[in-house]
């Protein structure tokens, strides 16, 4: 039997597969729009849009050639910005996608599932406490509003036909498990930072006047090396019989502790040495002041816990900058 992983060619996909490898059989199903299939090595990769019509049917069959057993859905977009944008556009790709993934496993009987979610579900959160997995949710943005209405569709899969799922709601995602493994995209706050500061640029602050210590958006940076394992760890949970199982659907994968925008700026500068004060611009809409995980639960129930710290984070996404970039 082997493992699915959708969009495992892209920045935390690669990372899962490289995770995985040392416990199941691969295959990929990517649409290579931003990922690279030089990233799993001589994982099998199957280049394909999860929205397209005819892709459910090219998921059965790929399903059953590599006897897949177990899907991790990370195949998304994710630009919070950019779905305020284009909010259609969004739900087309997003849900689109995830209601031809899980029509294709109940046609293969494949039942066990990984769903890549994620904090933008909760929308604000208090400046005091920890965001919990069974605090209210009400996404600020449609990137967010598609994650939780895939968590639903989870819900009702598993009612109507015995989806077997756990959903990670993953925060703010750094780091590079290795120099080859960076995050190529751009589009996340450390590798944004890096990119401006190599240009001699000033990275962009969106707003310094929520209500934080210091007026920057505080969020929970978690390393992509943790939170492939934590993949991991919630699939193996799901192979598990008995008092091994999840005891629950739903499990915030954070550290804990939440960084300002500010203190990222002053650890890029710190490690890299160079000049990053920032230059401060308009709030993006969207964006809630204060994201940070409570993992009580997530430790209680699976012992997973996230080891790298934010100085690990940014030291390994600029050497892996570095190594791409030099």
């Amino acid at each position: 039997m082997s493992l699915l992983i959708t969009g495992g060619a892209g920045y935390i996909g690669a990372h899962v597969v490289r995770q995985a490898q040392g416990v199941e059989r691969c295959v990929v199903v990517d649409d290579l729009s931003t990922g690279d299939a030089s990233r799993v090595g001589e994982t099998p990769v199957v280049e394909l849009d999860l929205t397209h019509a005819d892709a459910a049917d090219k998921l059965v069959r790929t399903m059953q050639e590599h006897e897949v057993d177990a899907v991790v859905h990370l195949a998304a977009r994710k630009q919070v910005g950019e779905s305020v944008q284009r909010p259609a556009y969004y739900y087309q790709q997003n849900i689109g996608g995830l209601a031809n993934l899980l029509t294709a496993m109940e046609q293969a009987d494949v039942t066990r599932f990984v769903f890549s979610s994620s904090a933008a579900t909760y929308g604000n959160s208090s400046t005091e406490g920890l965001v919990r997995e069974d605090d209210m949710c009400s996404p600020l943005s449609p990137y967010g509003e598609t994650k939780l209405i895939g968590e639903w569709m989870c819900a009702n899969a598993e009612k109507a036909w015995g989806l077997d799922w756990v959903a990670l709601r993953y925060f703010n995602v750094a780091g590079a498990g290795s120099r080859d493994l960076g995050d190529p995209a751009v589009l996340n706050l450390v590798p944004l930072v890096l990119e401006a500061i190599t240009q001699g640029r000033q990275p962009r602050v969106f707003g310094a006047d929520y209500a934080t210590n210091d007026g920057t958006c505080v969020r929970d940076y978690v390393h992509v090396q943790d939170l492939a394992d934590a993949h991991v760890t919630a699939l193996q949970s799901l192979r598990s019989p008995g008092d091994g199982r999840p005891r629950h659907h739903v499990y915030n994968i954070g550290t804990g502790q939440g960084s300002s925008v500010r203190e990222v700026l002053d650890t890029v500068g710190r490690v890299t040495g160079l000049d990053v004060t920032g230059e401060i611009v308009p709030r993006r809409p969207g964006d809630p002041a204060v994201l940070v995980a409570d993992v009580q639960r997530v430790r209680d129930d699976l012992s997973w816990k996230a080891h790298h710290s934010l100085e690990d984070m940014v030291t390994s996404a600029w050497e892996a900058w570095q190594s791409s970039h030099g």
